[in-house]
């Protein structure tokens, strides 16, 4: 049987931009690739609403489960919730169970709750939250998608509250040998080697190391037994 599915939607003029680093995307595949959950695919859109919405609704019909990151601040960029509200055609407005999250969060610390802070508490109809430990204003869920921060303290403490809610599968297990060979040669062995095991995801990753050409072969399954018996064809067929 095979795994559940995921996509990736990340948010925001900063990273098409270049200004800032996507390092969530890492972070998100790693964890979901150990809960059996395989990431089909990873979307960068600017903070457009049109462009959000065509997205959020290609990735919710296409995979198990999607992942927002960015655009849930309070700011008048942040305009992901009520993207993600026009995607599942839903109302959004202020709800009182976030709007009383973010009142004690901000009477503890002596800061106003103000308009612009308040609309870290609209969520849309039928949306549950998702916990934020470290800023308490929440994420949220509605249908498959997840909408979470695009800060990555932030967005790594939202992926740890929902990951037990998720449904995996099989982990990824991945092995892998250094081949100090170039590409264009081990190209041919490499190829009849990916055949004789086809149940196996086998990848190619060139290197230059001090003047020295070779290529880390990963090479990832399922299946223990199968894995670690491939890798004996591997390391016989490119012996150190």
């Amino acid at each position: 049987m095979s795994n559940p599915t995921a996509a990736m939607l990340v948010i925001g003029d900063e990273i098409l931009s270049g200004r800032t680093r996507d390092s969530n995307t890492h972070f998100l595949a790693g964890q979901l690739t150990d809960a059996g959950i395989d990431m089909k695919e990873v979307r960068v859109v600017s903070d457009d609403a049109p462009a959000i919405i065509a997205a959020v609704q290609a990735l919710s019909a296409a995979y198990t489960y999607v992942f927002t990151s960015g655009g849930i601040g309070p700011t008048h960029d942040d305009i992901t919730a009520d993207c993600v509200a026009a995607a599942f055609d839903t109302h959004i407005d202020v709800r009182d169970d976030a709007r009383a999250l973010l009142a004690a969060f901000y009477a503890n610390t002596g800061r106003e709750l103000n308009d612009a802070r308040l609309r870290m508490a609209r969520i849309p109809d039928g949306a549950a939250l998702i916990e934020n430990p470290v800023s308490v204003a929440p994420g949220f869920k509605i249908g498959n998608v997840h909408v979470m921060a695009g800060v990555p303290s932030v967005f790594c403490a939202m992926v740890a509250s929902i990951l037990p809610t998720l449904t995996g599968g099989a982990p990824l297990l991945s092995q892998s040998l250094r081949v100090v060979r170039g590409e264009g040669d081990i190209a041919a062995p490499l190829g009849a080697f990916a055949k004789r095991h086809p149940t196996l995801s086998v990848g190619c990753y060139p290197f230059q190391d001090n003047g020295i050409y070779g290529a880390n072969v990963v090479v990832r399954g399922q299946d223990r037994a199968v894995l670690d018996s491939a890798m004996v064809d591997l390391s016989a067929l490119f012996p150190a």
